[in-house]
This record gives C-alpha cells, sequence and structure tokens, in this order.
C-alpha cells in the first residue's frame, strides 16, 4: 500500500516547511498588487500541503496493522544530537492533517473578500504554516523556538489584518505577553543544556536518568520555565487572559487558523512531557502532572463561566477555545494512555468545529449589518387601516388570539444554512450527541471510570478525576445554554429581517469543515483506534527515540585520488 511512497521518503518530511515558505518569498516579490496571483499561488500551496500531510499519514499508519512507524530525515546529514532532525509519527502526521485542512479552510473563507483587506496576507498565511509545520516536525528544543517566533511573527501581522484599533490594541497585548514567553523559553533551554549538555528533545529523553540527584532541582527548575512558555502559548489559566480578546479581534479567516494556534503548545506539552518525564523516568516520574490537571480544570472552568457570561458571538468562540485547551490540558496530565486517546480524537473534533464556528460568526455579523441598514416601518391606526385588506378570511383560515390571520413565513436557504452550521457547531462544541464532540467526551469519561480499561479490576479513581468528570458535565450544560441564548438571539427572526447574502466560497470552507466533523463520527472506530495506539506510543516513547537516535548518515562522496597513508618526508633543506 505505502510502496509509491517509498522514493519520496523521508525527504517528504521537509516539504510542509519548504513548501509554504518559498510560496512566501515568491509573494513578497510580486509586491503590494496580484492580489488574484497571490491567492491562486496560496491556493496551489494549501492543496499541496494538504496532499503531503495525507501521504504522510499514510505513510506512519502503514499497511492497515498499526505498527509504530516513525520517519527521520536529517537536511544537513549530520547526525543526532549535532545536527538538525525532522521526525513524523503518527501524532506528527495527524496535527499536520489538521493543519493543511484549517490553513485550506481560512484561505478559502478569505478569497470571498477579506485577502483584499490588507497586503501580504497571503504571505503570512504561508508563514504561518510553515512555522506550525515546522512545530510539529522539529525535534530539538532551538528549532522549535524559531518555529515559534516564525509563528508569533506572522501571527502578529495577521492580526492587525484588516486594521481597526481594536486589532491594534488586541495585537499590542499579544505581541508583549508572547515575548515575554519567549524570554521564558530561552531561560529554560538554557537550563536544560546546561544540565544535560543537549538540545535534542531525542536524546535529552535518554540523558535524564543520567543526571546526578544534586542537579535534579535544576532540571526541575529549567522544565518549569520552559514549560511557563508552553503553556501560556497552550492558554492555560491564568496565562489566557489575552486570548478571547485577541481572536474576537481577528478577522473572521485568521481567528479561524488561529484555531490550531494553541494546538501547537498544546502538542508541545505532550511531546516533551512523554518523552522528557514518562512513567519510568527514575526521580522525575510524571513530573509537574499536577499541574497540568489543575491548570486545565481551572482554564476549564473559567472558559465555561465565560461561555456563559459572554454576550458578543465572537468572545463566546474565543472562550470555546480556552474550554477546548482546558479539558485537553487536564486529560493530558492523569497520563493515562486511554484518557490521552480519547483527548487527541476531542483535539480533532474541538479544532474543526472552532475552525467552523469562526467563520459562520463572520456570517452572522455580516447577516446582522444588513438588518441594521434596512429601516422598519412602524405603522400607526391610521397607516394599518390604510395597508389592511378589508377582506375577511373565510372559515379555513388560521387566526391568531386577535383574531388575524395567521400565516407560515418560508426560511431564506442562506438563514437556514447559518442556522444548521451554528447548530452544528453548538453541538459539537458542548459535546451532545450523536456527533464527535460526544463521542470524544464519552471516550474520556469512560477512561476516567475505567483507568486500567473496561473490565480491567483495580484502578481506583483520583479526586481530580471526579473533578474533571463533574466540570465535563457543568461545561456541556453550560456551553448549551450559551450557544441556545446566541441562537435565539441572532436567529428568533423579527418579521421584515433581511435574508443573509453568501458567497459559494464562504459556505464551502464551512460545509468541508463540519462535513470532516461528521465523517469521523460515522468513523469514530477506526479513527479512536489511531488515537487510542498513538496515546500508547507517546507515553512509550522508545521507538520514537530509538528511531532519532538511530537515523543513519548518508556516506559521502568518494574519491579516485590514491592518499597514502603516511605522507612523505619533507626534503631535507641544502646549505
Amino acid at each position: 500500500m505505502t510502496d509509491w511512497l517509498a522514493p519520496l521518503m523521508p525527504h517528504l518530511l521537509i516539504v510542509p516547511i519548504l513548501l509554504p515558505m518559498l510560496m512566501a518569498a515568491g509573494m513578497l516579490l510580486l509586491g503590494e498588487r496580484f492580489v488574484s496571483t497571490k491567492g491562486l499561488i496560496g491556493m496551489v500551496s494549501c492543496l499541496l500541503n494538504l496532499a503531503v500531510a495525507i501521504a504522510l499519514l499514510v505513510w506512519v499508519r502503514g499497511d492497515g496493522d498499526y505498527s509504530t512507524s516513525v520517519a527521520v530525515y536529517l537536511p544537513g546529514n549530520w547526525p543526532i544530537p549535532f545536527g538538525i532532525a525532522l521526525a513524523v509519527d503518527r501524532l506528527t502526521a495527524m496535527m499536520l492533517l489538521m493543519t493543511a485542512v484549517v490553513g485550506l479552510a481560512a484561505l478559502l473563507f478569505a478569497r470571498a473578500g477579506w485577502d483584499r483587506a490588507g497586503v501580504h496576507f497571503h504571505a503570512l498565511l504561508q508563514l504561518q504554516i510553515m512555522g506550525i509545520n515546522g512545530a510539529f516536525l522539529t525535534t530539538d528544543l532551538f528549532n522549535l523556538f524559531v518555529f515559534f517566533e516564525i509563528m508569533l511573527t506572522a501571527s502578529y501581522g495577521l492580526l492587525l489584518h484588516g486594521t481597526g484599533w481594536s486589532r491594534v490594541r488586541a495585537a499590542l497585548h499579544y505581541i508583549t505577553i508572547n515575548l515575554l514567553a519567549s524570554a521564558m523559553f530561552l531561560l529554560g533551554m538554557a537550563v536544560l543544556f546546561g544540565v544535560t549538555g543537549t538540545l535534542s528533545m531525542a536524546d535529552m529523553a535518554g540523558k535524564i536518568a543520567l543526571v546526578p540527584a544534586h542537579d535534579r532541582g535544576l532540571l526541575h527548575a529549567g522544565a518549569a520555565l520552559l514549560a511557563i512558555a508552553v503553556l501560556g502559548k497552550a492558554a492555560i489559566w491564568p496565562l489566557n487572559f489575552w486570548l478571547p480578546p485577541a481572536y474576537s479581534a481577528a478577522s473572521p479567516p485568521v481567528a479561524a487558523l488561529f484555531t490550531i494556534m494553541t494546538k501547537v503548545g498544546l502538542y508541545s506539552i505532550l511531546r516533551l512531557w512523554t518523552l522528557l518525564f514518562p512513567a519510568s523516568a527514575t526521580g522525575s516520574e510524571l513530573f509537574g502532572n499536577e499541574v497540568l490537571i489543575w491548570g486545565g480544570l481551572l482554564t476549564l472552568l473559567f472558559a465555561s463561566i465565560g461561555m456563559l457570561a459572554s454576550q458578543n458571538l465572537g468572545r463566546l468562540a474565543g472562550f470555546s477555545v480556552l474550554a477546548s485547551s482546558g479539558t485537553l490540558l487536564a486529560a493530558f496530565g492523569f497520563g493515562n494512555p486511554l484518557l490521552t486517546g480519547g483527548a487527541l480524537y476531542y483535539l480533532m473534533s474541538s479544532t474543526l468545529a472552532l475552525c467552523a464556528l469562526f467563520l459562520v460568526t463572520d456570517l452572522i455579523a455580516r447577516s446582522r449589518q444588513e438588518e441594521e441598514k434596512v429601516p422598519v416601518l412602524q405603522f400607526g391606526k391610521e397607516q394599518q387601516m390604510f395597508f389592511h385588506d378589508p377582506s375577511a378570511p373565510d372559515a379555513q383560515t388560521n387566526l391568531d388570539d386577535s383574531e388575524r390571520p395567521l400565516f407560515g413565513q418560508p426560511i431564506p436557504a442562506a438563514l437556514a444554512v447559518l442556522g444548521l452550521a451554528f447548530t452544528f457547531c453548538a453541538l459539537l462544541i458542548a459535546g451532545l450527541p450523536p456527533l464527535s464532540g460526544f463521542v470524544g467526551k464519552v471516550t474520556m469519561m469512560t477512561a476516567l471510570l475505567n483507568p486500567n480499561g473496561m473490565g480491567a479490576a483495580g484502578g481506583s479513581m483520583r479526586f481530580s478525576a471526579w473533578v474533571l468528570l463533574a466540570l465535563f458535565i457543568l461545561s456541556g450544560l453550560l456551553a448549551t445554554i450559551a450557544y441556545s441564548r446566541a441562537g435565539i438571539r441572532f436567529f428568533w427572526s423579527p418579521r421584515g429581517r433581511p435574508a443573509p447574502h453568501l458567497k459559494v466560497i464562504e459556505v464551502i470552507p464551512i460545509g468541508i469543515l463540519l462535513a470532516l466533523c461528521l465523517l469521523i463520527t460515522v468513523r469514530a472506530g477506526p479513527v479512536l483506534r489511531y488515537t487510542e495506539y498513538t496515546a500508547y506510543h507517546l507515553h512509550a516513547p522508545h521507538a520514537y527515540v530509538d528511531a532519532i537516535m538511530g537515523a543513519p548518515v548518508k556516506p559521502g562522496p568518494t574519491s579516485d585520488l590514491h592518499i597514502p597513508e603516511t605522507p612523505p618526508a619533507a626534503p631535507e633543506s641544502q646549505p
């Protein structure tokens, strides 16, 4: 099945980084004109990125046996840990695929007109995708920092896209907090390098056990500094106050793309934590898991209250992103492969649903603006008599309480599409049956109630597990109330509301995202098996470490020139 991919591997690993970088460079060379040409180039880049992500997913999945498969690429052909290495496993391939889908959806929606609100939108979008893909593929801390900075620079420019004082203010808060996080990242990386002598995550995983007891406190301090920086990007409480204003102020395609940004922080936490502090790490096993659990619980509680208090649909979507992050952080902190597998399934569902929600939010806001532009006529008694039909209703006509004829009103197609899309997103985010959000939450709840698996003996529930279980139910209830109230406010249409005007290119990305959510619902069995095996290999990372550390260096070119084993003696000098 994967024979056709063999000639392309492992060189295919660098394409998700190299392709958007070259496309962005080409767009910048075009200058400030040729927006349509840039959009076409960006579309080709996103489609190729999607094809590469699918190919990598097929490769790591293998021939259907779900065996462990890790591909490693050495761009500089230097051995580990001295050279740069890119690696893809099941988790990386899944995240690359989600990035490709979200990037394509954001670009399609922006082509309706949002890409013309700024000069360098398409170039910044490609650089953002480059940074995200690089963060997923890299295997060392320094390059992780580099790709974080690429993401930060591109996201700052994208956040300002469309101008406006609210975007400028949100962008200043965003850049300030993330620069502080970058400083903490550098400090933590320096401390870890001083203790372990390496920046390669795979090499560091093997040297953690060799750290002497008197240096273990310094090791934990470096890991804590690094965690603060990464958890800030994952939007853990109380480092998440910047997120709802930033996401609500951003333009809709940018906000949709930003849904994957918090997942980069979550991915980094999960990758580093399972590599450096697995359950088998002597003296440092599961270091910081209580911080992840209780930080995630507080984030989920804060986000649930924020959703209930939000009157603005953009802020409601922003708090929904926080609720997703809190749920995933708390689930990862237990270190249970069954719980992690369900959390990874929930990660896919929530990311796609939130991306669609931000796009739907823009269409709803636009329809409200169109409604405000249409004058609503208020008729007095005299005017009502003038417009009144003097013909009396017959016996077959339905009458209301005031004995006036009651006629049905057809729902415009555009309003029906928006209403169904909003309802779909609300069901997914609130975790209501029968969609994938419900499947993901039920899977995690089952893992909490049965920590050793269904039917296995032993394994009592922790107090934090009961709290997470209660918050699952409470957050779902509060999200249902919040989205029901928003739906009533925006779709309980008064008479005379104009139908919104939708473009086909705006509806297509929303339909693609919701169709994928429906697909992973229908195919929940195979998808859950994929995420469960992914989680097992994450919590037993020896295969990932061995693949990276054992990556062979290709021999250099040989020469036919004969080199003597001993150099000839120097000629004696003549007097």
